[in-house]
């Protein structure tokens, strides 16, 4: 069985898609986009062109999940495709591959391109790779003299067996593996929206005015960000008035190839977890930032995510598991996931940082976006993207209620970094962001 998918044979999931695959259900949607907002209207023609002639080097996205008699696992999906669709208004729809729902989704609306993937294909380093290249393709097409990729694939040439590795066992070789235990985290409440209404609000805000302020704090974008997240959530229990108030921590995705030589395009994240406890007493904004701060210094090291990986992939070798059947299997990694993925977190801040493109491309796009799909529980989740000196911060989920997004917004502005945002709650919004 090989890792790369060549030649028509099937390969295993990485430790992170067997999850993702195992946890898929109508409510839940493991499935993220990417946009970027073009500088003129999308030509959609043109664009399925582009795709067309992207796809066949990433041939890890053009596939379909299999269900197995002791695992899933991933084949070539024979179909053609994807085919380019006009965008709708509530993105990241949960994906249904029982019933051979595409893994991979392209849509375009009025100037904007987006990519949505499943999370069992690849993590956020993946997936921008695959936009950036399906951006460059599109815009030779239009004939624009766009340089092929220093940082990326060339469609011209083969794929690489090494960019769809499973990079996970190749790293797991701590003598300690960590424990995943935490304690149950304070999960946002409110008036849940009809399925399947993913409310999405945008702040759109300058990089240099961000990162001034973080320069004066000494922490960096994602710990800044962070920590103005935990306090949102803090306020917005206080504000429910709970007998006992739980802990605010944060999912916060890690991308391991800065730690571990890996040119993978598949998954290869793992999440720490920042975390702050009002049953301490009161924190000010000072004191849950410089929390945070120390908190990732001190765990996102190479040593320390060595052995969260060993731990992952020993549960994945086990041999009792391994013999489980795959129905069986589900449930119980679905049991797992809920007690061991949802419960200890509050909600998701992922930030995969700055698209960075060649000088010829940059007049064509005017920023990038990055929307996280519905949770098991219909509280907001955050993500983080930038391009050039556009920064933009986009919460999504179900419910009605807008405290969260609201007191982070202002905190913002109070610090002086000004924010534009935009939403799709506006009835004549025909598109997600417009």
């Amino acid at each position: 069985m090989k890792n790369e998918p060549n030649h028509g044979q099937w390969y295993r999931l990485d430790n992170a898609a067997m999850i993702y695959s195992a946890i898929q259900r109508s409510d839940y949607s493991a499935v993220y986009r990417f946009s970027a907002v073009m500088t003129k209207q999308v030509n959609p023609k043109i664009l399925q062109r582009a795709v067309d002639k992207t796809m066949p080097r990433f041939p890890g996205f053009r596939v379909r999940i299999r269900q197995g008699f002791f695992w899933y696992y991933l084949e070539p999906d024979p179909r053609p495709g994807p085919v380019v669709q006009r965008d709708i208004r509530n993105p990241c729809q949960p994906v249904r591959f029982t019933r051979g729902d595409e893994l991979i989704r392209v849509f375009y609306y009025q100037n904007r391109i987006s990519v949505e993937l499943f999370h069992a294909l690849a993590d956020g380093t993946g997936a921008l790779m695959f936009l950036k290249t399906l951006l460059a393709v599109y815009l030779r097409e239009q004939g624009e003299p766009i340089p092929y990729l220093q940082d990326g694939p060339d469609v011209n040439t083969s794929p690489k067996a090494e960019e769809w590795e499973d990079a996970y066992p190749k790293y797991a070789n701590s003598k300690v593996k960590s424990k995943l235990h935490h304690s149950r985290a304070y999960h946002q409440t409110g008036t849940e929206e009809p399925f399947y209404t993913l409310n999405v609000i945008m702040g759109l805000l300058p990089v240099d005015k961000l990162k001034q302020v973080c320069k004066g704090y000494q922490v960096s974008v994602t710990e800044y960000l962070a920590a103005v997240l935990i306090q949102s959530l803090m306020a917005s229990q206080k504000e429910e008035k709970p007998f006992r108030e739980k802990s605010v921590s944060l999912a916060v995705p890690i991308n391991l190839r800065g730690h571990f030589p890996s040119k993978t395009l598949r998954n290869f994240i793992l999440t720490v977890r920042p975390c702050i406890d009002p049953q301490l007493g009161e924190y000010t904004f000072e004191e849950i930032l410089s929390q945070v701060h120390h908190f990732m210094r001190l765990h996102i090291n190479r040593q320390e995510m060595q052995s969260y990986i060993s731990q992952n992939v020993a549960l994945q070798k086990s041999v009792l598991l391994r013999l489980v059947p795959s129905p069986l299997k589900n449930l119980a990694m679905a049991a797992g996931f809920a007690f061991l993925g949802d419960q200890p977190y509050s909600t998701t801040l992922t930030n995969p940082g700055v698209f960075r493109v060649p000088e010829e491309m940059k007049p064509h796009i005017q920023r990038m976006e990055m929307i996280l799909g519905q949770s098991y529980t219909p509280r907001v989740n955050c993500a983080v993207i930038s391009y050039e000196n556009q920064a933009t911060i986009a919460f999504a989920g179900t419910l009605k209620e807008t405290n969260v997004e609201r007191e982070f917004f202002r905190h913002l502005v109070r610090e002086g970094i000004p924010v534009k945002v935009i939403s799709n709650r506006e009835e004549k919004t025909e598109c997600p962001i417009v």
